[in-house]
C-alpha cells in the first residue's frame, strides 16, 4: 500500500465522526465541557436602570449647576427599590446596584455633594445618564451569548448563571481507551531488565486526551502476542470506548502484531502507513462505532501522531466548532535542508525576538526516540513533501504544542 498523504489520512480519521449525544449538567460540572447548542439569555441584565456608584439619584435638570440644593426624600439600596417618583428639587440616597427611581435620570456621586439640613448641595454639575447603568446594558432576553461548539470557560459559566441557567446542555465526553503493546515495556519505578525500556507513551497520550475533554481508560500493557492484543481490543470495545488508541506494534516486523490483531477482531482498516515523519507506521480503522488509531511505539512518533490525529478526532466527537490545529507563521532560527517525499514535523523551540518576530528553531536531533528534545519543544515546524532547502530567517509554518 502506498504511503497516504497526511491531509488524506486526517480526512479518513475524521470521516463520519458525528458529535456525541448531549446531556444536561449543572453549571459547576460544565467547566471545559463543549456546549451542545446556542444559549440565549432568559432575562435582561440589568432588568432595570441601576446606579453604578454610591450617591444621590436626581433629575439632571435639578443638578445641572453647582450650589443647587436638593431635598433628600428617601433611600435606595441594592434589592430595596424606593417605590416613589423623584420630583423637582428632590433627591434619593442611592447605593451601587440600587434601582434608579422613577423621575431620576442621573446619579450624583456622594463626593460631589455636601450634606446639610436634610438635603444636599451639589458641588459638581451633573448631566443626564451619568453613573447610571441602563436596563439591558449587558444583555437582553433572547440575546444569543454562548455559541454551541465552544469549550466552556470560567467566564462562560458566570455568564450562563447571569442568563439564569442552572444547567447547560453539553456533549458527552468521548471515551478514549489506550492500549500499549510490547514485551520490552516496564512501568516507571521498575528496574528494566536486559533489552527493556520504561513505558512513557501513555502518560503523554492520556494527558493530551484529558486536556481535550475526553474520559480516558488505561488498558495497560499487552504482551507481544495476538491473544494478549486481541484481549485488549475486546476490553476497549466492551468498555464502550469511542476511540481505541494502541501504541507500538504498528510496523511490519514479525513481532508487530497490532494490525493482525485488529483485523482478526473485525477492524476495517482505512490505512496503515502515512507519508509523514515522524509517524510513518500509523494505522486507522473502525470496529463498529469504535474508531481505532494505531500509533507507532517510538515516543516522539506516538506523541506527534496523537497530537495531529487523536486531538482533532476528540474535538469532532465532542462537537467542537474548531477541530483543526491552527497554523501560524514564524521565522526559521536555522537553515534546513531540502525535504524528501514525506511531510516533516520538526520539533522546535520558540522565542520572540526584540522586534516581536516569532522565531522557530528546530532542535538539532530529530530522532523519534528523543523525549528530551520533545519536552523542550514548543512547536512543530511543518515541512511539506519535497520542500526546498530553507535559509535561516525564512518564513515557515508552525503548529504550537500544548503549553
Amino acid at each position: 500500500m502506498a504511503l497516504m498523504p497526511v491531509t488524506e489520512a486526517l480526512s479518513a480519521v475524521l470521516a463520519g465522526a458525528e458529535p456525541l449525544p448531549e446531556e444536561l449538567v449543572a453549571l459547576d460540572a460544565a467547566h471545559h465541557r463543549v456546549l451542545a447548542r446556542d444559549v440565549a439569555a432568559l432575562r435582561t441584565q440589568p432588568p432595570q436602570a441601576m446606579s453604578a456608584m454610591d450617591g444621590y439619584a436626581v433629575r439632571a435638570v435639578d443638578a445641572a449647576h453647582v450650589a443647587a440644593r436638593l431635598k433628600v426624600i428617601g433611600e435606595v439600596a441594592a434589592g430595596r427599590p424606593f417605590g416613589k417618583t423623584v420630583g423637582a428639587g428632590e433627591a434619593v440616597r442611592i447605593f451601587t446596584g440600587g434601582v434608579v427611581p422613577d423621575g431620576a435620570d442621573a446619579v450624583v456621586i456622594q463626593e460631589d455633594t455636601v450634606i446639610e439640613d436634610g438635603g444636599i448641595t451639589i458641588t459638581e454639575a451633573s448631566i443626564a445618564g451619568r453613573h447610571i447603568r441602563p436596563a439591558g446594558v449587558d444583555f437582553h432576553a433572547g440575546d444569543v451569548l454562548l455559541a454551541g461548539g465552544i469549550s466552556l470557560t470560567d467566564r462562560d459559566l458566570s455568564l450562563a448563571a447571569a442568563m439564569n441557567y442552572p444547567q447547560l446542555a453539553v456533549r458527552r465526553r468521548p471515551k478514549v481507551a489506550i492500549l500499549a503493546t510490547g514485551d520490552e515495556l516496564v512501568m516507571p519505578g521498575s528496574i528494566p531488565g536486559p533489552g527493556q525500556i520504561v513505558y512513557s507513551n501513555g502518560y503523554a497520550l492520556r494527558a493530551l486526551a484529558r486536556d481535550e475533554g475526553a474520559d480516558v481508560i488505561d488498558l495497560g500493557i499487552a504482551a507481544d502476542t495476538v491473544e494478549a492484543t486481541t484481549q485488549g481490543i475486546r476490553r476497549a470495545r466492551d468498555s464502550g470506548a469511542d476511540i481505541l488508541v494502541t501504541t507500538g506494534g504498528a510496523s511490519v516486523g514479525d513481532h508487530d502484531l497490532v494490525k493482525q490483531s485488529l483485523e482478526a477482531e473485525g477492524v476495517a482498516m482505512a490505512f496503515w502507513r502515512i507519508a509523514m515523519r515522524p509517524g510513518k507506521p500509523m494505522m486507522h480503522g473502525r470496529l463498529g462505532a469504535m474508531r481505532v488509531i494505531g500509533l507507532p511505539g517510538n515516543p516522539v512518533s506516538s506523541y506527534v501522531c496523537g497530537f495531529l490525529f487523536l486531538v482533532p478526532l476528540i474535538r469532532q466527537l465532542s462537537g467542537r466548532s474548531v477541530v483543526h490545529h491552527l497554523r501560524e507563521t514564524a521565522l526559521l532560527g536555522r537553515e534546513l535542508a531540502a525535504n524528501d517525499q514525506r511531510e516533516d514535523y520538526l520539533r522546535a523551540r520558540l522565542e520572540v525576538r526584540g522586534d516581536r518576530a516569532l522565531i522557530a528553531t528546530p532542535v538539532g536531533h530529530q530522532d523519534s526516540s528523543l523525549l528530551g528534545n520533545l519536552a523542550a519543544a514548543r512547536a512543530l515546524v511543518v515541512r511539506p513533501p519535497f520542500a526546498p532547502a530553507a535559509a535561516a530567517g525564512s518564513a515557515c509554518d508552525i503548529l504550537r504544542l500544548p503549553d
